[in-house]
Formats: structure tokens, sequence, C-alpha cells
């Protein structure tokens, strides 16, 4: 067993009985499931929707590369630079390498799970620059010294007794502030950290290639400020973030929302093609877009996983998941948490070290029924376990109980060997795992198939009886 793994099984064994964090998710969870009903409701054909834009992403992963090379085009015609980044070092040392020019003290951040993958804040704290998250639920994790714990609600774990205690904790705030009060207080804390800045760092929502042109969607406003007032604008965005045309935001945006949140359309939509330009008055003087690869055409690659990049990260498939809902985001150790990070990781990081989170699912395939762009995940966590057994990460005894299972399961004498009592102990006794977290399975005294026989020989001695009479 990987280390991940083992770290793995001991965090979800801690929290799955935990019944106040339990209660503190199911409880978010509850009001995102309220909302997402009316969110849908916009639509007069929720389904054909999300078909559409099933489509769309994948005439846009199948022409990827014309597509990025269109958009770096267009982008690189206003004045922005584009830089291709192989994996998080590369990303990294691009960024460092503009810090260093631009003599950065400090940065401005919004929220962005690709800035979380390659590790941003630490690296910059490495480099005697002050990273300031200015999402509110990302500044909360950052006080805490956390990562986030779902896609889009990094902060889900938490209430607000919770927030108002690390508030007091680390900023010295009074006990006991009402939400209304905290949120006036990192505005506070954070607006002047914007001007401070001499870079701001953004993700993308979508890049858009036909206009070149990167999308941006939130409801505090945080992302256009970390764009508007540094003097240098950086996006690290994910290659499969892309999208053909700007009019398929018309799709995209409403779809985001309403799986994300349960919203018709988010609060603030931004469309940033580009630095301040002669005729402008606002805008960075400077704009950066770093694409990032980091082990996404690991997945290109594979026909079956490729759908796995059509994701636009609304966080649904982790509301739905009866492991996410159990286990909480932080038991997987992976930025992406849930039935898609399950999918994903093991192609981006490593599936011998990763392989664990696709067996980390009951296949109930909650996940697919919400997905917005209908990614088949449960079958992809089924790939993703023939792909593990097929690359021989499968450990000895593994082999060998599938291998004994096999020949048992061919064999109709076999299985019906030691009925009863003699399999109950097998089960509970010695493959001990089974019952760690379970009750004892009590098998019955004759399997189906000796039951079958039995019913059709009392119904031919009956046949007989009524021939005879």
């Amino acid at each position: 067993m990987s280390n991940t793994a083992a770290t793995f099984l001991a965090k979800s064994i801690i929290k799955a009985p935990n019944k106040e964090h339990r209660r503190k998710i199911n409880f978010n969870i509850g009001k995102y499931n309220a909302a997402v009903p009316l969110g849908k409701a916009q639509f007069s054909d929720v389904m054909k929707a999300r078909e559409q834009a099933k489509n769309l992403k994948w005439r846009a992963i199948e022409n990827l590369d014309t597509n990025l090379e269109q958009f770096e085009k267009q982008i690189t015609a206003r004045g922005a630079k584009v830089l291709w980044a192989t994996d998080s070092a590369e990303a990294l040392e691009f960024i460092g390498a503009i810090c260093k020019e631009k003599n950065c003290k400090s940065v401005v951040k919004s929220k962005s799970m690709v800035t979380e993958e390659i590790h941003l804040n630490h690296y910059l704290e490495t480099q005697g620059i002050e990273s300031v998250e200015t999402d509110l639920g990302e500044y909360i994790q950052q006080l805490d010294g956390e990562p986030p714990y779902h896609i889009v609600t990094p902060a889900m774990h938490k209430n607000k007794e919770d927030v108002a205690k690390l508030f007091a904790e680390k900023l010295g705030t009074p006990k006991g502030l009402n939400p209304t009060e905290l949120t006036l207080v990192a505005r506070q804390n954070l607006r002047g950290k914007y001007v401070q800045a001499e870079v701001g760092v953004t993700g993308a929502n979508f890049i858009v290639s036909d206009i070149g042109g990167v999308a941006i969607t939130e409801n505090e406003g945080n992302a256009r400020l970390s764009c508007a007032f540094p003097k240098t604008h950086i996006v690290v965005v994910g290659i499969e973030k892309v999208i053909p045309s700007m009019t398929d935001l018309a799709l995209f945006w409403p779809l985001l929302s309403t799986f994300g949140t349960g919203q018709q359309v988010t609060v603030y939509n931004t469309i940033v093609t580009g630095p301040k330009q002669p005729n402008e008055n606002d805008g960075p003087e400077e704009m950066i877009v770093i694409l990032l690869d980091n082990g996404r055409t690991n997945l290109l690659s594979n026909p079956k996983t490729r759908e796995a990049l059509y994701c636009i990260r609304c966080g649904a498939c982790l509301n739905a998941c009866p492991v996410y809902k159990n286990i909480g985001g932080h038991s997987y150790g992976t930025t992406y948490s849930g039935p898609i990070g399950s999918v994903i990781t093991p192609h981006l990081s490593g599936m011998a070290e990763y392989k664990h989170l696709s067996n980390a699912s009951s296949l109930c395939g909650n996940c697919t029924e919400v997905c917005p762009v209908r990614i088949n995940l449960h079958e992809l966590l089924l790939e993703n376990r023939h792909e593990a057994v097929e690359a021989g990460t499968s450990t000895l005894a593994e082999k060998i109980a599938w291998k004994v299972w096999k020949t048992a399961s061919l064999n109709r004498d076999m299985m019906n060997l030691g009925n009863g009592s003699m399999k109950n102990w097998v089960v509970n006794k010695i493959f001990k795992g089974w019952t760690a977290n379970r009750a004892n399975l009590d098998f019955s005294p004759k399997t189906f198939s000796e039951m079958w026989e039995d019913k059709i020989r009392h119904e031919d001695t009956k046949a007989e009886r009524s021939t005879k009479k």
C-alpha cells in the first residue's frame, strides 16, 4: 500500500464517524440541493442543454491543438504573452521569473484550483513574496493553514462559529461576530492588498479560442480587482479549459452557475482579452497567460479517459457523492477531491500512487447523473481500476485472491463447498478487512443454485405424483 493510500484510509477512518463534521457538510450541501432545482428552471430542456455542452467540449478537446494555437494568436495580437508549461515546476519557474523581473513583494490571488495544483502559495513563500488569497472562502482557509475543502466552496466544512473563532485568533477581532461583520473584516483587510500588490494572479473558468479571451466567473468581484489593480496580471489555466467560441459562453455560464451554486448566473462574469490598450485607462500594463499541461495530455492520449477533460469544475459530483459526504474533501489528500478528483488524479500524479482513489466509490452513478456535461464518471472510475491492474500495480496477495475467486466462481462444486458456517468463518475471520468497518457477513446455508435445484426437484416429484394419480 502506498503512503498516500495509507494516509487516505487513516483520514477517512477519522472523518467518517465524525457526526459534527458530517452535520456541517450535509447542512451546506442541503442548501445547495435546495437551490439547484431553481437554477435548472431557467432551461426549457436541461438535458438537451447538457448534451449540447458535452458536444461542444468534445469538439474543443478533439481539436485542442488548433483551439489553443488560435487562442494564442488572438490574445498575443493584443499584447498579451502566452507561455506553455509542461508541468508544475515549469509553471512555477515562469511565475518566479516574472515576479523577480517586477521586483515583486506581494501577490493578490483570486480563487484558482490550478494554482492550488501547482502549490503556488508555498512556492511564493519560499521566494519571500507575500501571496494573499482574496476569495473569502480561500482567505479563511489560508488563515487556517488549510487547503481548499471543496472545488467551489473552499470552507464548506466550517460554520459561522468556526470562522468567528478563527478570525478572533488570527486577526484579533471580537469573539462571536456574525457573517456580515466577518465579511466586512475580510473586505477591510483585503482592499489595501490590491493596490499594494505588484502582481495579480487568477485562474480561468474558460479560455475562448475564437476571440483569444479569458473568461472568469465569480460572485465577489475579487477576481476583477486582482486583474485590474496590479500592473502585471498572470493567468494560470489548464489546457483543457478551452472552448471554441465566445457564443458558447451563453450555454456554459448558466450551466456552471446552476450546477455549481444553484444560481441562474453568477454575479460577475468577465472576459479579459489582453492588457490595457493604448486608448484605455484601466487594466494591467502586462498580461501573461500560462497554459498548463501537468499530466493533462496523459488523459488526452487515452480515448477512454479523454472525456474527463470536459469537466467545467462545478463541483456537482462532490455534492452528490456519498463517499465525499462522509469523509470530506481533505481526506483525499489531493487538489481535486470527490469523483472527478478520483478520476483525474491518477493520470495527473501517477496511477501507482493514487489508484486507491478510484476504489473509493460505491459506483452508484450519482456523479454521472448530476454532471452538467454528462461525463460518465462512474465508468471512468472502473476504467482507472482496469488500467491499474493492466499496469501491474496490484499486490501479490491481491492477484492470488482474485485468482482463487475466479477459479471458484467458474466451478459450481467449489462455490457450493462449505456453505453457511465455513464461508462465514473464511470471510469474517480471515479477510478481516471486510469486517473492520462492517457487520459480519452471514451466508445462506445453501447457494441459489442449490435452492433452485431443490425447487426443480420438488416440482418434478409433485408432477410425478400427479401423473400417477
